[in-house]
């Protein structure tokens, strides 16, 4: 609750008004402020900068965005400073207050308005494929990365063991039993292999704990279930599109309805799904 009227109370909301939404008092509300020390900007216009021009200030956009947009005579001005201040946080409520010049209330009933606008939702579709395209992340990538995490295995980043030894007096001599044989000591031991040896990108977090260096990698559980719901979703869709290539096929052969027609565009669709979804192999 607390995270969630932080981001409340940065995006401009009132003591008063996030007092009311998560029903709790301002007494509590500034309490969770001065205790987690949320911090806005330095002033209200701070928040909705504008250079000497009037135009709102946003983050460095790549000239294949800005050339995207400009081509757009669909939408107002406003609308696309929308679609960029969106695409920093994917915020409707913010962004509305950033290109509007808004308070948060206005903000908060216009921007999912405004973000379910078919133009504007067309518009922001559009410019998250061209950053997909300049990061070259695709879905295949992330899932790539999860296999990676859930195969992890602790053993490629520390040696450990035990070993035995002989423990000797002052003068170096072995320590013996009361059968005449040595006395030896047990130790456990755990090392870091050298960081050019191992896969870094697998490692979450390295930091020191009360017993020692601590090194910790991804959660292999949490990228299982992430890998087992995107492989679920493509072979249901490969099943899917299996079923459709087999009514294709029965209707190539004429075992439809004689009363219904080919639908010469429905087939083309199939072919392409497949091919689609089958190069990903």
């Amino acid at each position: 609750m607390q995270d969630e009227a932080k981001k409340d109370y940065l995006a401009g909301m009132k003591y008063k008004d996030i007092a009311e939404k998560y029903d709790v008092s301002i007494n509590t509300v500034k309490s969770w402020k001065q205790r987690n020390n949320w911090q806005r900007g330095p002033t209200q216009k701070g928040v909705h900068t504008k250079n000497k021009k009037g135009a709102h200030k946003v983050d460095k956009v790549a000239p294949k965005i800005v050339k995207e947009l400009s081509a757009n005579d669909g939408l107002s001005d406003q609308q696309k400073m929308f679609c960029l201040y969106y695409l920093q946080r994917f915020n409707a409520t913010w962004a509305y207050m950033q290109a509007y010049d808004v308070d948060y209330r206005t903000a908060n009933v216009n921007g999912p308005r405004l973000l379910g606008n078919a133009s504007v939702r067309e518009q922001i579709d559009k410019l998250r494929g061209e950053i997909a395209n300049d990061l070259f992340v695709t879905a295949d990538d992330i899932a790539k990365e999860y296999a990676k995490q859930a195969f992890s295995d602790i053993g490629d980043y520390v040696e450990f063991g035990g070993q035995e030894s002989t423990i000797l007096d002052e003068d170096e001599r072995e320590l013996l039993d009361d059968n005449g044989n040595p006395i030896k000591s047990h130790r456990s031991y755990v090392m870091f292999k050298d960081k050019d040896k191992v896969d870094t990108s697998l490692i979450k977090t390295i930091k020191s704990g009360k017993d020692g260096p601590v090194i910790e990698l991804y959660d292999k559980q949490k990228a299982m279930d992430a890998l087992m719901n995107y492989v679920g979703e493509k072979q249901s869709l490969k099943g899917q599109l299996m079923q459709a290539q087999i009514d294709r096929l029965k209707i190539q052969n004429g075992d439809n309805d004689p009363d219904e027609d080919d639908d010469d565009g429905f087939l083309e669709a199939i072919d392409k799904s497949a091919k689609d979804v089958w190069s990903d192999e």
